[in-house]
C-alpha cells in the first residue's frame, strides 16, 4: 500500500477536524473495504482517520418506538443485542448472517451503509424499515440516502453517527448468499410497520431498490400468495459469473415470498 498518515481520534469532533480541509483524507470504520483497497493500491489517501476509538459512536438503545444503533456498532453486537432481538428480530437475523465471524466482529453498520456496496445487507433493512440516518451534520431519510453504485447522500467530511429503525409489526429478511463470501447475490427485506408495507431488494442491482408492486399487493393481503406472480424486470440488474440478471430477477420473487412467509411465522 501507499504511505499515509494514520490517526485514531477519541471524539467525533476530533475526527471531523482531522478530515476537514483534506481532500484525500478517508475515514475508516471497520476497514472491511478500505483496507483491502489500500493493500491492492487502488486508493491513495493522504490520511486515514480510524473511527474505532470513538466510544460515543457505538451502542444500541431503544427510544420510544425506535431502535437506535450507533454508527460504529459492529454487526456481531447488533446480532446479539437483546434490544434488537426484542424489537426487530429480522434486523438481528440480518446482522447475524453478514459475511463470516471475522467480518461480523470488525464490520460496522455505519461503515456498511456509507460504503453502499451493491451486495451489502444493511441497505435493505434501512430502506424496508424506513430508517433515519443521522450524521454529524444532519439527518437523511432512507429513500434519499442511497444514490447509486457505492454512492450515498453523504458529503465530504460527513460521518454516520447513528441509524434509527422504527419497530416493525412484521418483518423478515431472506437472501441468496454467494457460497464463498456470503454476500447477498439477492436479498429481500420485507417490513410491515405503522407507516405501511415496504419491500427492499439488495444485491440484485447497482443499488438497493423498492418493489412498489409487491408493496401494494402486500398492503392488501400480507401473504406470499399475493406476490407470487409479480415479476421484477431484468433490465439494469447485475449480471456476473455467479448469476445472470434474469436469474437475479427470478430470485427477487423467490426471496420476497420466503421473507413474507418468515414474517408471518
Amino acid at each position: 500500500m501507499y504511505d499515509f498518515h494514520y490517526h485514531r481520534p477519541k471524539t467525533l469532533a476530533d475526527a471531523v477536524g482531522l478530515l476537514k480541509g483534506k481532500d484525500e483524507a478517508r475515514p475508516m470504520s471497520g476497514g472491511m473495504t478500505l483496507i483491502p483497497t489500500l493493500k491492492q493500491r487502488l486508493a491513495k489517501p493522504s490520511d486515514v482517520v480510524d473511527l474505532g476509538g470513538i466510544k460515543e459512536l457505538a451502542g444500541i438503545k431503544v427510544e420510544g418506538n425506535n431502535v437506535v444503533i450507533g454508527g460504529m456498532t459492529r454487526h456481531a453486537d447488533v446480532a446479539s443485542s437483546a434490544d434488537v432481538k426484542g424489537a426487530i428480530p429480522a434486523l438481528a437475523y440480518l446482522a447475524g448472517h453478514i459475511g463470516d465471524p471475522q467480518v461480523r466482529n470488525r464490520g460496522t453498520i455505519g461503515g456498511s451503509i456509507a460504503n453502499n456496496d451493491p451486495a451489502a445487507d444493511y441497505p435493505g433493512a434501512v430502506v424496508a424499515l424506513n430508517a433515519t440516518v443521522t450524521t454529524n451534520t444532519g439527518k437523511h431519510t432512507a429513500d434519499s440516502f442511497f444514490k447509486g453504485l457505492f454512492e450515498t447522500a453523504l458529503s465530504d467530511g460527513e460521518l454516520v453517527t447513528s441509524v434509527s429503525f422504527p419497530k416493525a409489526e412484521k418483518a423478515a429478511y431472506m437472501k441468496f448468499p454467494n457460497p464463498a463470501s456470503r454476500y447477498a447475490m439477492v436479498g429481500v427485506f420485507v417490513a410491515k410497520t405503522a407507516g405501511g408495507v415496504r419491500v427492499a431488494v439488495t444485491g440484485a442491482g447497482p443499488c438497493v431498490f423498492r418493489v412498489k408492486a409487491m408493496e401494494d399487493a402486500l398492503a392488501k393481503n400480507f401473504s406470499s400468495d399475493a406476490i407470487k406472480d409479480i415479476k421484477v424486470p431484468a433490465d439494469g440488474l447485475n449480471s456476473d459469473i455467479h448469476a445472470s440478471a434474469e436469474y437475479r430477477a427470478h430470485l427477487v420473487n423467490v426471496m420476497a415470498r420466503r421473507a413474507v412467509d418468515a414474517a408471518n411465522k
